[in-house]
């Protein structure tokens, strides 16, 4: 049995050494698109699936509220996973591949980001919600783990990080959306 030290030690370096080995220059791009969206009104649309539906969920709350601290209005973001009537509607009446695309066919705009959340990339309800935000002229971002899968090349910036584990996968959508949010919130109080 591999002892509990041990073993979370390594976690935590496996994660440090990819974090410490990645380039962040699409991160700085997706910041910087972030907070040209804050400015000019435009809305952000981040989606994912399981974990990483968690992850959109949480950062878009980071996003409203933390990246102003509430001393003005917040960036306005959106999580497509958030309204299971939603998603069970479009997944029972049309087809789960269509759960984002068909919500971004709705509310997306030219000018509108949409952020995907995916281990693999290759996901077909991420994959279509990619093909539909481009379609409708949004900035397309993924935060990807493993090869980064299909989506790595549909999406106009990836944010790769080339690790075949799925937890530190969702732990660095994570760290790459509170470095952004932090960054926002330094950059929005001059603003606010």
């Amino acid at each position: 049995m591999t002892s509990q030290p041990a073993f979370f030690a390594d976690y935590a370096e496996r994660l440090r050494k990819t974090l410490a080995e990645a380039d962040l220059a699409p991160v700085e791009t997706l910041a910087g698109a972030m907070l040209e969206a804050w400015r000019t009104g435009r809305s952000v649309y981040l989606c994912g699936n399981g974990g990483s539906a968690g992850n959109a969920i949480h950062l878009v709350n980071d996003f409203i509220f933390g990246a102003v601290r509430g001393k003005g209005p917040g960036l306005r973001a959106h999580a497509l996973p958030a309204n299971a009537a939603v998603l069970t509607c479009l997944a029972n009446d049309t087809d789960y591949s269509e759960i984002f695309s068909l919500q971004l066919q709705t509310f997306g705009q030219p000018g509108d980001i949409l952020l995907a959340l995916s281990g693999s990339g290759n996901s077909p309800n991420i994959l279509k919600a990619i093909e539909k935000g481009r379609a409708l002229g949004m900035r397309t971002f993924a935060i990807l783990g493993y090869s980064g899968g299909k989506a790595k090349t549909l999406v106009d910036v990836p944010i790769h990080f080339p690790v075949d584990d799925m937890q530190i996968s969702e732990d660095l959508q994570l760290i790459v959306g509170h470095m952004v949010m932090q960054w926002m919130m330094a950059e929005t109080a001059k603003h606010t």
